[in-house]
């Protein structure tokens, strides 16, 4: 490892520890010439498939472009950086478990959609629309039925509609739980 200060080519490692999710081990180390010290992160690389586009092309996977998409669906929305984190690491798991060597665009989009489905669901119709290209008001609608009747019972999310939040503020007025 080259010393980013002097480019020094010897540097030695004074300490090691890893990551509390296990995937990572940051190395404190010294340069042997100038003395200055700098941290290095070890990371696991493993292959993973090649991404097939729409239009055919074939394109190396790229874990940034996933992390954008989660960002970008999930903008203003109150999700924490350790769900997200997880909700990327778990695309990727589930690309590596696929065990293929090119995986169309399209399979990468509903590992995205199931992802964000569990975090958010305002976030998932945010993606699905831009995914699956919707034209109209009737579109959203239509995702956003199919996404109520999935919907398990006692959801931890908030209501997608208004009439929702409505109904179980008139089941709290009757002495029910929120």
């Amino acid at each position: 490892m080259h010393c980013p200060f002097c480019q020094h080519s010897d540097t030695r490692v004074i300490d090691s520890r890893v990551s509390e999710d296990g995937a990572t081990i940051r190395r404190r180390r010294e340069c042997e010439a100038c003395g200055e010290r700098f941290s290095t992160l070890e990371t696991i690389e493993l292959k993973l498939p090649a991404i097939i586009k729409s239009d055919g092309r074939r394109e190396a996977f790229d874990a940034r472009k996933l992390r954008t998409g989660f960002d970008r669906a999930l903008q203003k929305r109150s999700v924490s950086e350790e769900r997200i984190e997880a909700a990327v690491r778990a695309v990727v798991h589930q690309l590596r478990m696929s065990g293929e060597r090119e995986v169309p665009s399209i399979r990468v989009g509903e590992f995205v959609m199931a992802e964000l489905r569990k975090l958010d669901h305002v976030a998932y119709v945010r993606f699905a629309s831009v995914y699956r290209s919707f034209e109209d008001v009737a579109d959203f609608r239509e995702e956003l039925d199919r996404l109520e009747r999935d919907l398990p019972v006692g959801s931890e999310q908030l209501p997608l509609l208004q009439g929702e939040i409505a109904a179980i503020d008139k089941k709290a007025d009757r002495g029910g739980k929120r």
